[in-house]
């Protein structure tokens, strides 16, 4: 997870840009993995680990009704969650994870259920759903893997270098 976290880095200093994280599920595995790599303090500005539903509403800004309705697992929570770390830390991208990594379904989704979405600059949004298999821990590892991803292909396409 570390090579794509340096890479990550590496589009952001050369872009100039910062993010910050918003992670539920992954409790904190982002956060972790964008600071490992030398450097790091050059484009990540920070991360709010909002594990409860209520703190997705009162530190991220989503919208209670939002919650109320679909639950802390939903395509427009992580949106909320991700333009909501954006706004907190004047970040220019905005990152964020929500889902269920198990054992039990959560809100009537079954585990493996996981909803990824990146706010960016002119309010632009990018999101990838995901429904994997595994343990725990594996479903955990490959949402911060994937939500790396999906911001490290934003960052390539600004740079005019995705291949697709």
């Amino acid at each position: 997870m570390m090579g794509v976290a340096s890479r990550v880095l590496s589009l952001l200093i050369r872009q100039g840009a910062t993010v910050a994280v918003a992670e539920s599920l992954t409790g904190g595995l982002i956060g972790a993995a964008m600071t490992g790599p030398m450097g790091a303090s050059a484009a990540f500005r920070g991360g709010v680990m909002a594990y409860a539903t209520d703190l997705k509403a009162s530190l991220l800004d989503v919208p209670s009704d939002l919650l109320d309705r679909e639950g802390a697992v939903h395509p427009d929570v992580a949106a909320a969650m991700a333009t909501g770390v954006r706004k907190l830390t004047d970040s220019d991208y905005g990152l964020a994870v929500t889902g269920v990594a198990g054992p039990e379904p959560q809100d009537g989704k079954p585990v493996g259920t996981v909803h990824i979405a990146l706010a960016g600059p002119g309010e632009r949004l990018w999101h990838r759903d995901l429904w994997l298999t595994g343990d725990r821990d594996t479903i955990r590892n490959t949402t911060c893997q994937e939500a790396l991803i999906l911001l490290e292909g934003v960052l390539e396409a600004n740079l005019g270098e995705h291949t697709g």
